[in-house]
């Protein structure tokens, strides 16, 4: 039997933003980010955990938002942290202009 979300209720973002800056928290920090995650109860936009800072998680942790989503180009998987589990969200659409990252890709693989 597959395993199943049982935080679905909590998503509230469906339509992904045209663009962001960045991590929100990387850039009021002044610090570098990898890949761009984005809350979809509140819509936060955080860094991955292969950022220096994890700022996605952190998120997750501080504010008891269960999923978050990816916003690279060409990623279309959202992730339960309760549940630690990957999913495809249909109802989750759009795509996001996101900017380079600062760290490059030779900071890390995901």
């Amino acid at each position: 039997m597959a395993a199943t979300c049982t935080h679905l209720d909590s998503v509230r973002v469906t339509e992904l933003p045209a663009s962001v800056d960045g991590c929100v928290d990387c850039l009021a920090a002044g610090t570098k980010w990898l890949h761009l995650r984005i809350c979809l109860e509140c819509g936060h936009v955080g860094c991955c955990d292969d950022s220096p800072e994890h700022h996605a998680t952190a998120h997750a942790g501080s504010s008891s938002h269960p999923i978050i989503r990816s916003l690279e180009p060409g990623e279309d998987w959202s992730w339960c942290f309760p549940d630690e589990l990957a999913m495809r969200l249909p109802e989750v659409r759009g795509e996001t202009r996101i900017p380079p990252s600062p760290l490059g890709i030779e900071w890390g693989l995901g």
